[in-house]
């Protein structure tokens, strides 16, 4: 029998984390063919979901596949996104999260936690924060330099 990647089971505890304090979990998904999302949400081949329990309907976050119903725009669509695309779920209010490796080499790997993502939490970097019409968190955070590369980068909390 093979092992049950960490993947899912960390999601999870990030989501339930970010329940537990009050704050909003996104997740941040790599797009492809296999991923249940409205198009004209997507951003160069990424999407960023709310996932509070206020912002979507029959969330299950089970070990190969997340699906919940959301309204986008007022209409209700069915999502669906392969655990092997998130690459990243994160408190918006704080930033707080993780990130994962998301590659299409190693897709039965689940995405390993990326070796700066191993502390307890750490911050997503700028290019997943929320946009700036977003009310702001409640402790301000000092500003973040864009890094560049399109995929989150993270800065160890100590």
């Amino acid at each position: 029998m093979r092992e049950i990647a960490t993947k899912p089971y960390l999601l999870r505890a990030l989501f339930e984390w970010c329940v537990d304090n009050g704050y909003t979990p996104h997740l941040a998904v790599k797009v492809d063919s296999r991923t249940q999302v409205p198009a004209e949400y997507v951003k160069n081949g990424e999407i960023t979901l709310n996932i509070s329990p206020n912002a979507v309907h029959k969330l299950q976050m089970g070990n190969e596949l997340i699906e919940f119903s959301a309204r986008f725009g007022g209409v209700a669509r069915q999502i669906s996104v392969p655990i092997s695309n998130v690459y990243a779920l994160y408190a918006r209010e704080t930033g707080h999260g993780m990130t994962f490796d998301v590659d299409g080499k190693d897709a039965g790997s689940g995405g390993k936690p990326s070796v700066q993502s191993r502390a307890e939490m750490e911050t997503v970097a700028s290019n997943v924060r929320p946009p700036a019409a977003l009310p702001a968190p409640a402790t301000p955070e000092p500003p973040k330099k864009p890094s560049g590369g399109g995929k989150p980068t993270l800065r160890r909390i100590k």
